[in-house]
C-alpha cells in the first residue's frame, strides 16, 4: 500500500495536527475571556496556551511540506505533542487550576486527541522507516 496517498499518511496526519493547532489556537486566544469563565481555567493560561499554538502549526506545516518529510521533524512534532498530553495531565493532577467539570472534560478531551495525533504520527514514522 502506498503510504503517501493514504488518509493517515504521514503528510495528511502533520497538516491534521496543524490545522487542530490552528483552530485550538485561535479558539484559546480570543475565546480565552469566555472560555475562562465558562471553564473555570486562567485566562491567562488559556491566552498563552493558544499563542503558541500558532507557530507550532506552522514548524508542522513546514515539516509536512517538504518534498522529503525529516523524520527528526517528525519526532519533535511526537515530542510536543506528548509533552503537551503531559502537560495536560500536570495541570488536572498538581491542583494549580481548579476547572469546573467541563473544563476537566475539556483538558481531557485535547489531551486525548493530541496523544491519539501523536501514537498516529509514530505509527507512521515506524511506517516509513521500514518502507524505506
Amino acid at each position: 500500500m502506498d503510504n503517501s496517498r493514504s488518509l493517515f499518511s504521514q503528510k495528511n496526519l502533520l497538516l491534521a495536527d496543524a490545522v487542530t493547532c490552528l483552530v485550538m489556537g485561535l479558539l484559546l486566544t480570543f475565546g480565552a475571556s469566555w472560555l475562562s469563565e465558562f471553564l473555570h481555567l486562567p485566562q491567562a493560561l488559556l491566552f498563552y496556551a493558544g499563542l503558541i499554538l500558532f507557530p507550532i502549526a506552522l514548524f508542522m506545516v513546514f515539516v509536512a511540506t517538504r518534498g522529503f518529510i525529516p523524520a527528526a521533524g517528525v519526532q519533535f512534532i511526537i515530542v510536543g505533542n506528548v509533552g503537551w498530553v503531559a502537560g495536560s495531565v500536570v495541570l488536572l493532577v498538581s491542583g494549580w487550576v481548579s476547572p469546573n467539570l467541563t473544563g476537566t472534560a475539556f483538558i481531557v478531551v485535547q489531551a486525548v486527541a493530541v496523544a491519539i495525533l501523536a501514537y498516529l504520527e509514530m505509527n507512521s514514522l515506524r511506517l516509513n522507516k521500514t518502507a524505506s
